[in-house]
């Protein structure tokens, strides 16, 4: 009997175009859910967000294993952040259950817009790397980003990793290349505190999810060389176009 192999191939190609703009800005779910969703029709969502989920942690812990070779790490902004983000990310995925998804939509629309005008206005934001916070104020803030991001990680998930950097350039004064490297473990541990949800309870397609997971660490991998290669300047031009393309799709999906 044979095996029609064409679905995986492009669930594939489909991981690999998520991993490159996931490793730079965040912003792969964009191809990755709607591309599982239309070429696994006949599986659970909850099956699908796992198999989604494991490519991510893949992909993301591949780019931050990359970044960490090459950037100095911000651990103690990383430490708090990825500690808040697991238990938070978990009851996010619980949350899906009995919380309407919708009500967020309006939401996510304005912030993205506030941040992709931001970011289009201040030439100089996330150019240079200037830690501004220390000490418990560092800590806590970590915490309550980490949290409150890995909530919406596990719950809803488009933007996260975006709202991640802006965040961290914003509120800690990290520049494109460290917010990027940073974002990426706070969320491979979100990715990782949903799958612990999701496998748990049967949601798990392996072999979609290992076929995602090369591809997403294939991207990953192109995405990461050409982000240390070429700078700052690079994630910021990446990061405005995905926030825009975000936009667009929350303004189609909302209105």
């Amino acid at each position: 009997m044979s095996i029609d192999v064409s679905p995986l191939i492009v669930l594939g190609l489909a991981a690999l175009c998520a991993g490159f703009i996931d490793s730079v800005v965040g912003g792969g779910g964009l191809v990755q859910i709607p591309a599982v969703f239309s070429i696994l029709p006949r599986e659970t969502p909850a099956a699908l967000f796992c198999a989604a989920k494991i490519a991510g942690l893949s992909g993301t812990s591949y780019a931050a294993w990359r970044y960490a070779r090459r950037v100095s790490m911000p651990w103690r902004i990383i430490v708090p952040a990825a500690l808040a983000t697991f238990p938070f990310a978990y009851l996010g995925a619980m949350a899906v259950a009995w919380l309407p998804r919708e009500l967020l939509r309006p939401m996510i629309l304005v912030l993205l817009i506030v941040a992709a005008v931001y970011t289009f206005r201040h030439k100089e934001f996330g150019t240079v790397h200037q830690p501004r916070l220390s000490g418990t104020r560092e800590w806590l803030s970590a915490a309550t980003v980490g949290g409150a991001l890995g909530f919406y990680e596990g719950f809803f998930g488009p933007g996260s990793g975006s709202f991640l950097i802006f965040l961290f350039i914003r509120v800690f004064g990290l520049d494109f290349l460290h917010a990027s490297a940073t974002a990426k473990l706070i969320n491979a541990m979100a990715n990782l505190a949903a799958i612990a949800y999701f496998v748990p309870h049967g949601h798990f397609l392996p072999l979609a999810a290992v076929v995602m997971a090369v591809g997403n660490i294939t991207g990953s991998s192109i995405g990461t060389a050409m982000a240390l290669r070429h700078g700052s300047g690079f994630v910021r031009r990446m990061f405005l176009c995905v926030v825009g393309v975000l936009i667009v799709k929350f303004a189609w999906d909302t209105f």
